[in-house]
């Protein structure tokens, strides 16, 4: 079976300088990468708010989803990446009010820190178009 491959931008000019995309669909499938909580000028949402930031990633995640003909109902997958593991319930707090039905497998992970030191999180996930 041969694919398409899709690549879906939000605009970041890293993306071009860095070589990735904020999401890649190949046929049913859609991966969104490490999604950070910023807005379409790249500055920090929420800062020190791990529910604001998480909040902003998720709807990152919407709009990269819906660019691809896809939505937050077909996401089988989340990551959840923090730089401070106490912050997970606060984390998965928000993650539930998108995600409580469709109730996809998820990850809950800390890491040191990351490029930008304001963001508390980052999200990843993948999502199957029923074709």
């Amino acid at each position: 079976m041969d694919f398409d491959r899709e690549l879906i931008s939000n605009g970041n000019p890293m993306e071009g300088i860095v070589g990735f995309s904020r999401a890649v669909r190949v046929g049913p499938f859609i991966s969104i990468g490490g999604t950070a909580p910023v807005d379409a000028e790249g500055k920090t949402v929420g800062l020190s708010d791990i529910a604001a930031q998480t909040r902003q990633c998720i709807e990152v995640i919407k709009a990269a989803l819906e660019q691809a003909g896809s939505g937050l109902h077909h996401v089988v997958r989340t990551r959840i990446i923090l730089t401070d593991i106490d912050n997970w319930k606060a984390a998965i707090d928000v993650r539930k009010e998108y995600f409580r039905e469709i109730r996809p497998v998820d990850t809950i992970m800390a890491v040191d820190r990351f490029v930008n030191p304001e963001w508390l999180i980052e999200i990843e996930a993948d999502a199957v178009i029923h074709q």
